[in-house]
């Protein structure tokens, strides 16, 4: 009988250590929401950094558009050690 006390003892204070305090848990609250602000605040700057991205490369699409509509009229010059016959 007595060892069926003990273990029954023992096995409380097991599950009563692995409780968190609520000191604890405020803890790591307090913890996931400065994270989750840091992430928040990330996205942010990751969307405004393909904001940017995305209309550099559509100004550079329309300069390279603009220079293609124009051909040159510029007679090429021949390679060098090339012949022209």
């Amino acid at each position: 009988m007595k060892k069926v006390l003990f273990l029954a003892i023992a096995a409380a204070a097991f599950s009563f250590t692995s409780c968190d305090s609520k000191k604890e848990n405020a803890q790591e609250n307090a913890a996931d929401q400065v994270e989750n602000a840091g992430e928040v605040k990330a996205d942010s700057l990751e969307d405004k950094a393909d904001a940017v991205r995305d209309s550099a490369d559509a100004t550079s699409d329309k300069m390279e558009d603009a220079a293609d509509a124009n051909p040159s009229t510029a007679t090429p010059q021949p390679a060098n050690g090339a012949t022209t016959k």
